[in-house]
């Protein structure tokens, strides 16, 4: 099995046209400022028949009746943004449409927050311990300010704002 790694940019990666069977992106839709570029990305590198798979930090999807998020819940992201450099959020349903506008088969969606769920509580109890708040102290701003970034999130994660969606989809022939 020969691996081979790269860091490249995900919005321009330096692979032919339909390189691989299988795309996976775990926790990189967030930070993609444009995400229908991001998708078109994982399209162009998948081959015909491929499998494509993401797994990101999404909003909530929007129920029927709704245009938009409630302003308490764009408030809560933007501060998210800030402390963590993030771009503009999107929903689950928000991938779905980008990979049907792109002719995607197969299209499958699951909420896999519960998963998550027990590792974020766990992350926060472990930073109480004295010997990690000695250590956050001492850390410096950045880390400090994705300490503040982890509550924000654990609060947006708690009134079922911030979801950890899978998305998956074949690329047609």
């Amino acid at each position: 099995l020969k691996k081979n790694t790269k860091v490249a940019d995900a919005l321009d990666m330096p692979f032919p046209s339909s390189s691989f069977d299988l795309v996976w992106s775990l926790e990189s839709g967030e930070h993609m400022p444009d995400k229908k570029r991001f998708v078109d990305e994982l399209f162009r590198v998948s081959m015909p028949n491929g499998r494509i798979i993401i797994v990101t930090w999404c909003h909530r999807d929007l129920s029927p009746n709704e245009t938009s998020l409630t302003k308490k819940e764009l408030n809560l992201l933007n501060k998210i943004n800030r402390a963590y450099y993030l771009p503009e959020w999107c929903s689950v349903d928000d991938y779905v449409k980008i990979l049907e506008e792109k002719g995607a088969t197969d299209v499958k969606t699951e909420d896999w927050s519960w998963v998550i769920a027990p590792f974020w509580k766990a992350v926060i109890v472990s930073s109480l311990r004295p010997g990690s708040i000695w250590g956050l102290l001492k850390s410096g701003f950045s880390t400090q300010r994705g300490a503040y970034a982890m509550l924000l999130m654990l609060r947006g994660f708690d009134m079922g704002l911030i979801k950890f969606g899978l998305i998956t989809c074949t690329k047609p022939k």
